[in-house]
């Protein structure tokens, strides 16, 4: 019969759309340094990944830092990116918890993430932030050299980090006029600024000395980014910290928003808890839909210099 027919074939066609869609979906992990990795041994070693009692997947060591790219579906898809950081006080990366579990988050916001894999352990005890910037910074220029390949409008690249990924976030965000390493290719012609950031329960916010003091690391500027911050305060100093964030950020005339929970401790991620600071990935969207940056995308240059 004619019916059936046409039912099978209607059904295998969208057989075949759902599993190109699927392939069109998947990651795509692409390194960040097309020869050598700025400071490292011609062999930078192999990745070490590992489980955690507490199930969490964590990358022990980086030696061939990479992103990777998370694209929501096609209908979805509204031009915004977000850079993630995964947190572990720049010795490991909370891979799962911190990285891919975010960019499924963002994807169904209809953002583009892109997982940054940024080199752990520390290289310097001091500032141990100094070669994940570097690794940072390329990443954000990368995603604007990509971004008519990948649906981006490259004026809506912010990057959005986790305990020492939050840190990194908001170095990237307060250095981004800082040459910290040498240009590789056309994409370093293109700006390393985040066009918004996002700290989640950001460490290593204040001096060593001082915890009531902001780090002079945290170079706020009125071309800082517009902020949006979480935080518990029983989270040791950190709530008290960002808040000195944010009061440098209105001092500076930068546009900030901060909530700070009463509990929830750190390294929750987004992970579901008996405790409201669980439901801020539900006020992070409210921001970045209040704030246009989840708007239909719009046609926009490339070479974005965003300041």
């Amino acid at each position: 019969m004619l019916l059936p027919r046409v039912l099978k074939s209607l059904l295998a066609f969208a057989l075949l759309f759902i599993a190109a869609t699927v392939v069109a979906a998947e990651p795509v992990e692409l390194k960040l340094w097309p020869t050598a990795v700025p400071n490292e041994p011609d062999d930078p070693g192999e990745t070490k990944v590992e489980r955690g009692n507490d199930g969490v997947l964590r990358v022990a060591y980086v030696g061939q830092p990479t992103m990777t790219v998370y694209r929501p579906p096609a209908d979805k898809a509204n031009g915004c990116a977000v850079v993630v950081c995964p947190g572990g006080g720049y010795n490991k990366l909370a891979w799962d918890k911190e990285g891919t579990e975010i960019a499924e988050w963002l994807n169904s916001l209809g953002v583009t993430a892109v997982v940054l894999k940024y080199r752990v352990p520390r290289r310097d005890k001091e500032q141990p932030h100094k070669a994940p910037l570097q690794d940072a910074q390329r990443t954000i220029r990368l995603t604007r050299k990509n971004a008519e390949a990948w649906s981006i409008d490259p004026r809506r690249v912010g990057i959005l980090g986790f305990s020492a990924g939050g840190h990194l976030a908001v170095m990237a965000a307060t250095h981004w006029n800082e040459t910290t390493y040498d240009k590789v290719d056309g994409a370093d012609e293109l700006s390393s600024r985040p066009d918004f950031l996002i700290p989640i329960y950001a460490a290593y916010l204040a001096t060593k000395d001082d915890p009531w003091t902001l780090s002079p690391l945290v170079r706020v500027t009125a071309d800082t980014p517009p902020t949006f911050m979480v935080v518990a305060n029983d989270d040791k100093d950190r709530g008290a910290q960002a808040a000195l964030l944010l009061v440098a950020l209105k001092k500076a005339g930068v546009p900030a928003e901060l909530h700070v929970y009463a509990k929830g401790g750190h390294g929750y991620g987004m992970r579901p808890s008996d405790n409201p600071v669980s439901t801020w990935p539900e006020r992070c969207a409210d921001w970045l839909r209040s704030s246009g940056l989840l708007a239909p995308a719009k046609p926009s240059p490339v070479n974005a210099t965003n300041r």
